[in-house]
Formats: C-alpha cells, sequence, structure tokens
C-alpha cells in the first residue's frame, strides 16, 4: 500500500488517494541520486513543485525568487553544514526537516528541536516528518500562495 498526502475526506494511506493541494518542496542534498529519488518520491504522493539544490548558498538564490511550503535540508552540504540555512529558514517562517546520514548527535543545539531523519528512511517516516512540520499537508487545507 502506497502512502500518499490526502484531504480530509481520504484516510492517510488509502490506496489511489489524491492530493487536495499540490504543495512545495524544496530539497537541499548534494547528492543528486538522493535529490532524484526523493523528488520522484514526493511527485508521487501529490507534491507539485520539487526542486533539488546542492549547497545552502543555491538555496537561498533559489528562495530569493520562489515559495517553498516546506524543504528538506541535508545536515553536511556542498558548502558546510546547513546550519545558517537552518536560521534563515526558521526567520522566514518556513518549515523544514533534516535528511541526514549524519545522527542527531552533531547537530548543534538549535537544531536539536528539529525532525531528524538519518538516511535511509523509510518513505512512510519521511512524509510523516513532512506532514509534522506542515499538519495542513494531511488535512488539505493549506493555502498555497501562487
Amino acid at each position: 500500500m502506497s502512502m500518499s498526502l490526502v484531504g480530509p475526506e481520504t484516510p492517510l494511506g488509502h490506496a489511489g488517494a489524491k492530493l487536495c493541494v499540490q504543495p512545495t518542496c524544496l530539497i537541499v542534498e548534494d547528492q543528486a541520486l538522493i535529490g532524484l529519488a526523493l523528488e520522484a518520491y514526493l511527485e508521487e504522493v501529490g507534491f507539485g513543485d520539487c526542486e533539488t539544490v546542492p549547497s545552502a548558498a543555491e538555496a537561498m538564490e533559489w528562495l530569493s525568487t520562489h515559495t517553498a511550503d516546506v524543504v528538506i535540508l541535508d545536515y553536511s552540504l556542498k558548502d558546510g553544514p546547513c546550519t545558517r540555512l537552518a536560521r534563515a529558514l526558521r526567520e522566514h517562517g518556513i518549515p523544514f526537516v533534516v535528511y541526514s546520514g549524519h545522527q542527531r548527535t552533531i547537530a548543534p543545539l538549535d537544531l536539536q528541536g528539529v525532525s531528524w531523519l538519518t538516511k535511509p528512511c523509510d518513505r512512510s517516516a519521511l512524509l510523516a516528518a513532512l506532514i509534522r512540520a506542515v499538519p495542513q499537508l494531511a488535512t488539505g487545507r493549506k493555502e498555497i500562495v501562487a
């Protein structure tokens, strides 16, 4: 059974369920194959636009002209740890989860309370973390600004 983001009339995990909205996700991942796999999975469960960039600098550049409903961050990026980017996301009210090959124990204190998934993880765990970050994804009541 495949997991899916669904509206209030369809229970989470119902086969063939459709998204009521198509949220946008920015994936900040320096390993291209992982980024592509995440994009494919998110599109499968009903995300609209998914963009992958390999560095915090490129993420900041993308965010200067685009809007993301949620961000998936690798902790170790091409240009170093994601801490500066995570701070900027918080300041702008953009929810995010960390998806990393590192254990949470390496994270600074300001990232200790963030959803942290260790690679590889089950796809349903990733979806659950995204829904915890943006609960409206599960209810279909998220208002997306175009």
